[in-house]
């Protein structure tokens, strides 16, 4: 399985063309599957993604949760990047691309509509595949889980008004069911599974035998979401490539200049890799379900803006799998001892 994870980026670029030509020739079998969802979360996406959590759900030490608060400074560079910088330095690319650079190419009702999806981007962090990507890095499961755990609390309160702020809106009205079901999917139930795995289980070694065997199995996720993330959106990146592509550019711009800002918080608070990789992970990240289920009740399932956090959905695996491999070759910048471990 070594060999198969140094090529990792191969299997996903096959996936990715596996999908588009799947879903060209077999729309109807595509069209099945995406209706196979509750509150906008894809149940076959979120097995599969259940599928990637779970092994990482095994290592989180549940005794030293509580020695989290010994090191606060990581969930501040978290908090302070995901809520006080990400939703602004969206807004502020949308508007310079779409507004500025795009201006010639797109229509102003359009460009609106683009600028809103792009930016309820930014204003949802990401649950679930932040697990993923911290599995990838090796990172703190324990302190991951106590990361992903504030910033939805956070986002309890601070998504509606933030996104209203920046929308210009009166009122945005939070899908919960969208919401409660993630964080209960992606959260606590893995999460409850895990417990329930080490509790049964008669040793460590026995535990890092189960994760060992199930690794593979993980990565099998991740290559099946991937597949069917763009198995879904294939006639749409058919349709519209040149509006993906322009809609595409800031999205990675930002995904990539906040993965740097927390990465260089998370070094001058001297925190050392398998917090710090994470912990910029996190912010780097995006919660697709919940942006898209607020564009659509918003603005309508044919809108820019739905299309827009579709395109989000599209580039946050590749984008993000060239994070965790950039996290996992700067790990020696990174070489302190932290208060939690």
């Amino acid at each position: 399985m070594g060999s198969f994870e140094r090529w990792l980026s191969l299997w996903v670029a096959l996936a990715i063309a596996a999908g588009m030509v799947l879903g060209q020739w077999f729309p109807g079998l595509f069209t099945l599957l995406g209706g196979l969802a509750v509150a906008q979360i894809n149940l076959v996406i979120a097995a599969l993604i259940w599928l990637m959590i779970y092994p990482m759900m095994l290592a989180v030490d549940f005794g030293a949760v509580r020695r989290v608060g010994r090191n606060p400074q990581p969930l501040l560079v978290t908090v302070g990047i995901n809520w006080l910088v990400k939703p602004f330095t969206m807004a502020l690319l949308a508007w310079v691309f779409i507004r500025g650079l795009y201006a010639a190419w797109i229509p102003p009702e359009l460009g609106d509509e683009l600028i809103a999806g792009m930016i309820l981007l930014g204003v949802a962090p990401c649950t679930a595949m932040v697990f993923v990507w911290s599995q990838l890095c090796r990172g703190n499961a324990t302190y991951t889980l106590v990361q992903v755990a504030v910033n939805d609390l956070i986002m309890v309160v601070a998504f509606a008004p933030t996104a209203a702020l920046l929308l210009g809106v009166s009122q945005v009205v939070v899908p919960w069911d969208t919401l409660q079901l993630s964080v209960g999917l992606f959260v606590v139930i893995p999460l409850a599974a895990g417990w329930l795995t080490r509790h049964f289980m008669d040793s460590e070694r026995a535990i890092e035998h189960l994760e060992q065997r199930l690794k593979p199995w993980a990565i099998v996720g991740l290559l099946g979401t991937v597949a069917l993330l763009f198995g879904f959106q294939a006639g749409t990146i058919a349709a519209k490539p040149g509006l993906i592509v322009l809609v595409a550019i800031p999205l990675i711009l930002q995904t990539l200049l906040i993965f740097l800002l927390a990465a260089l918080g998370m070094r001058a608070c001297r925190q050392r890799h398998d917090v710090a990789a994470p912990g910029a992970l996190i912010g780097a990240s995006n919660f697709f379900e919940l942006a898209v289920a607020v564009a659509i009740s918003l603005f309508g399932v044919r809108s820019g803006a739905a299309l827009a956090t579709v395109v989000g959905v599209l580039v946050e695996v590749p984008v993000m799998l060239a994070l965790v491999a950039i996290a996992n070759r700067s790990a020696w910048l990174f070489p302190y001892r932290s208060p939690e471990g």
